[in-house]
């Protein structure tokens, strides 16, 4: 397909069908578009928006975040997922804060350096944020480059797209081209099936219900909600759970137990468990 072609079918798709709404659009605060990007790492849409509302409330600056203790971050991280995520962007708002004057930084390889922030999530701050006209590359956007450029191929590599999303980037509107690929994929291309299976780095997700992942999940939510929670009471619901129940062995437990801490995430006090401060 031609560039023009292509930016024009991206384009008219948006203006009729995109997610105008979304409170991250409206605004150019570099902190508060990191905020959205990382809570939209692997997080839905709908979840994320009332969490994203909730953070910059609680912490409207990347200063508030710093100076915040972190359980009341993991607090309202909960119903998220992946609840290193919010450890992670407490310990950038201290670098942040110290090393960048509270200022998110408009430079590439800082933004890739700091923690929880991979080279998608850098190159969507830097377009949302500052406008720079810059190729990057997430799931939704794979999916559109995918199907219109790389139909029938193969173990198709990122350079490859890549190289593609560089070739069509417009000269102007940036942040708004990005946001119609994004929705183009998400939305547009739903019934389609996962084209990123064609994708070289393509990997399944493995099952949520009895993974590690649901264990520590459990945990953190608990001792969120409890404040201080014996150890006991945190395996007897193991015990009780289905899909838990693997994880529900002392030895197995604590091995969970003793990941959460080393992690920074959880501390525990005697035979108690509460979330680190």
């Amino acid at each position: 397909m031609a560039k023009k072609a292509f930016q024009d079918l991206i384009r008219r798709w948006y203006r009729r069908n995109g997610r105008h709404d979304l409170p991250w659009r409206h605004t150019r605060d570099p902190y508060h578009i990191l905020v959205s990007e990382v809570m939209l790492q692997q997080t839905q849409v709908s979840r994320v928006i009332p969490k994203y509302e909730e953070l910059l409330r609680a912490f409207p600056t990347v200063q508030a975040l710093n100076r915040s203790p972190l359980a009341a971050a993991l607090r309202l991280w909960q119903g998220m997922g992946y609840n290193r995520r919010a450890l992670l962007l407490k310990r950038l708002a201290g670098i942040v804060s110290r090393e960048h004057g509270g200022r998110i930084p408009a430079d590439s390889a800082l933004l890739a350096g700091l923690p929880g922030i991979g080279p998608a999530t850098a190159g969507a701050v830097l377009a949302f944020a500052f406008g720079k006209r810059t190729a990057f590359l997430e799931t939704n956007i794979r999916r559109v480059f995918l199907h219109y450029f790389f139909r029938g191929r193969r173990r198709v590599r990122d350079r490859e797209i890549l190289a593609k999303i560089q070739a069509t980037l417009p000269k102007r509107n940036i942040r708004e081209w990005y946001w119609a690929l994004m929705d183009h994929g998400a939305l547009a291309l739903k019934g389609t099936g996962n084209p990123n299976r064609r994708s070289a780095g393509y990997a399944r997700q493995p099952p949520f219900a009895g993974s590690r992942r649901q264990a520590r999940g459990r945990i953190i939510s608990m001792a969120a909600a409890g404040g201080v929670v014996s150890e006991r009471k945190m395996l007897a619901e193991f015990k009780d759970d289905r899909t838990l129940k693997r994880y529900g062995s002392p030895r197995a437990f604590r091995g969970i137990i003793r990941d959460l801490a080393r992690d920074g995430l959880i501390a525990r006090q005697g035979s108690r468990i509460t979330l680190h401060r």
